[in-house]
């Protein structure tokens, strides 16, 4: 069995070098955007477009089959889980454009939509559920099949409510792309797994560096496209601040819910973790090449994905300390969270 790293925060007075590098991107692609728009003269379009299909690729041969067998038989949990992601999600969107909307930038609101209906994310789910000493088999099978619907269920969403923001946006031809962008290089990885497992073995370690690498890259290159476009023109500083508040409003009243809806459905503590932390969490490594298929032509890019940049910050944080407080529960199995 895998065994996951927990992305804990860092030590007191150390750096979060993945939260600076997005800071710094954001903060390189406003001063010189040329340099890492797509078609600028690094060709970031290119490095990214590689970079991703090796992203999924090495996921995919980390994956474990065992794991996803022994995790198979929880279909209440299961039930729960992708429900949270894809109807729960996209009606709390729902309930706030209504009440907030008109005081929000529409830019904005459609990158919390898009937020809403992105999967759950894969290795951190997996990682802080283990470090709450939660069920990980039952995990890994959540968050993998998170990300095999959301290949299908995120374009074709997003062309039910974005349409007009996303442009004639080809449904069909779109799942294609997501689907040769992050579920052709998963599936490879994966069938290549008993193979090359020994050379997987050696290079994990260096795994999640690479993943944050990728990621970094994908916001520098969205936002300089966007700032070449005219980002900060059209929007000032009170952005991010709406950003901050508005990933808050999803993340908390999720928290909540799936821990109230575990208990209620008579889940114990370990399941209960899964339904938390898979059902809470939202995707940043598949969030970035989904919103480059589908807004790539769009001036407001970087808006777009500022609300999934925040949430996924604000979720690490927030799961990473309610999984330190799940993990010091007594041998009982007493849940220590109100």
């Amino acid at each position: 069995m895998l065994r996951f790293a927990a992305p804990s925060r860092p030590p007191r007075g150390a750096v979060d070098w993945f939260l600076l590098g997005m800071v710094a991107a954001v903060g390189l692609a406003s001063l010189a955007p040329d340099w890492g728009r797509s078609d600028g003269p690094l060709r970031m379009g290119q490095v990214t477009d590689v970079g991703v299909f090796l992203l999924f690729f090495l996921h995919g041969m980390g994956l474990s089959t065992d794991n996803l067998k022994s995790g198979a038989s929880r279909w209440k949990l299961h039930l729960l889980v992708q429900s949270c992601t894809y109807v729960l999600f996209p009606l709390w969107w729902a309930l706030g454009a209504l009440l907030l909307g008109p005081w929000i930038s529409r830019d904005l609101l459609m990158g919390f939509f898009f937020l809403a209906v992105l999967p759950s994310t894969v290795s951190s789910s997996v990682a802080l559920t283990a470090a709450a000493r939660g069920h990980v088999a039952a995990a890994v099978l959540n968050a993998t099949l998170s990300t095999l619907l959301g290949v299908f269920l995120t374009p074709l969403l997003v062309s039910l409510v974005m349409g007009a923001d996303s442009g004639a946006l080809d449904v069909g031809a779109t799942m294609l792309k997501v689907a040769q962008m992050l579920l052709l290089p998963f599936v490879l990885g994966h069938l290549l797994r008993p193979w090359l497992a020994g050379w997987f073995a050696k290079v994990k370690p260096v795994t999640s560096v690479f993943d944050k690498g990728v990621i970094v890259l994908m916001v520098w290159s969205a936002f300089s496209d966007s700032v070449a476009d005219g980002l900060w023109t059209r929007h000032g500083p009170l952005l991010l601040a709406e950003a901050v508040v508005g990933s808050l409003i999803f993340l908390l009243p999720m928290l909540w819910f799936t821990r109230r809806a575990a208990r209620a459905l008579g889940f114990d503590v370990e399941d209960e973790i899964v339904a938390v932390f898979c059902g809470s969490k939202k995707t940043l490594a598949s969030g970035m090449p989904m919103a480059k298929l589908l807004f790539g032509g769009s001036a407001a890019m970087g808006v777009l994905v500022l609300p999934i940049m925040i949430y996924h910050q604000i979720q690490l944080f927030v799961c990473a300390v309610m999984a330190r407080r799940y993990a010091a529960r007594g041998d009982g199995g007493a849940r220590r969270l109100v």
